[in-house]
């Protein structure tokens, strides 16, 4: 049974590779769409490998999950403008078909001449592309290699001031406590993702029509169990793989899930009780991390006694802001 672990190991390496080109090679937006939703739950398994479940769980929920709903919402909204550009080469196929017969004039030859130069220019261009990306792939390799001896890196001095964090999860006391503004900056970047979504067109119509029965019934299922399960990771996430980005990506796919069964928001929700969820994470991590300096404490520094409870708090608040955010963009408009 040695030989069993390597042999998953390189079974998930190799499909993963597999996955990757194929996502990146195939023809068909679905299908590449598809792919890449495998990728993301393979990269999971990957990183459960690894050991490090925290970013397993990120990967699996939102790379694979909400990432995959929301390239799935972009492509119906494509699928006309691929249509269109499926029947131009075949419209430029019959143009040359019709050039390369008898009797052509000079001036067909010279427009026909001209429409390959860009191929040739597109060639030179992937081979390029190709070279440099194979520079950057054996750069990486080499990094790699040179990986094999173990390091600490910052692993003492996390756990040594571990019981000053607040939490008895290391992976929790970085991205909320020890390094805090990275989270911070996160929160804010998917804000700010969905105020450029917004600025751009309203919400569409997508489920104002009778959803199917079957969905209907699973989205009445399966909401309330992915809502107690986010409550879970982000109660979870003091002292073991969890948190506010992992519950939130959770709540976020029970809202696609309740928007493709028909569901929508009463108008009085709609406005700005919406729009203080949306910006409860970051408000809340900001004003807390700003009203500790009277404390004595630097930008983002809990004080020990308080800090288990400010944690929770910005968790709570992150997880509904996350979870809203990622269920609007989903809906592709402002509302």
């Amino acid at each position: 049974m040695t030989g069993l672990p390597l042999a998953v190991d390189l079974v998930l390496g190799t499909t993963l590779l597999w996955l990757a080109w194929r996502a990146l090679s195939s023809p068909d937006l679905f299908q590449a769409v598809a792919l890449f939703i495998a990728f993301g739950v393979i990269l999971g398994l990957v990183w459960a490998r690894l050991d490090t479940i925290d970013i397993a769980l990120a990967e699996i929920a939102l790379g694979a999950g909400v990432t995959g709903a929301l390239l799935l919402a972009a492509l119906s909204q494509l699928q006309p403008a691929e249509v269109d550009a499926r029947a131009a080469p075949s419209a430029t196929g019959a143009n040359e078909h019709q050039a390369g017969q008898p009797g052509q004039t000079a001036e067909t030859a010279d427009a026909d001449e001209a429409q390959h130069k860009p191929a040739v220019f597109r060639a030179l261009l992937a081979a390029v592309m190709g070279l440099l990306l194979l520079a950057a792939l054996f750069g990486l390799g080499l990094v790699t290699w040179q990986l094999w001896e173990p390091s600490s890196g910052l692993t003492q001095q996390v756990n040594t001031h571990l019981p000053e964090s607040g939490v008895e999860h290391p992976v929790t006391a970085v991205l909320l406590n020890f390094r805090g503004y990275d989270t911070l900056l996160e929160i804010a970047v998917l804000l700010l993702a969905l105020i450029g979504v917004w600025s751009l067109a309203t919400a569409s119509n997508l489920g104002d029509t009778t959803p199917e029965p079957v969905l209907a019934a699973l989205s009445r299922l399966l909401a309330p169990l992915m809502i107690l399960v986010a409550a879970y990771l982000v109660w979870v996430g003091a002292h073991a793989p969890g948190g506010a980005f992992q519950a939130g990506s959770v709540l976020g796919a029970a809202g696609v899930l309740l928007r493709l069964s028909g569901w929508r928001l009463p108008a009085g929700a709609a406005g700005w009780p919406l729009r203080l969820v949306l910006a409860l994470g970051v408000a809340v991590f900001a004003f807390i991390g700003i009203a500790v300096i009277g404390l004595g404490e630097p930008l983002l520094g809990y004080p020990t006694a308080w800090a288990k409870h400010a944690i929770l708090v910005i968790e709570l608040a992150a997880t509904l802001s996350i979870g809203a955010i990622l269920a609007s963009l989903f809906i592709g408009g402002r509302p």
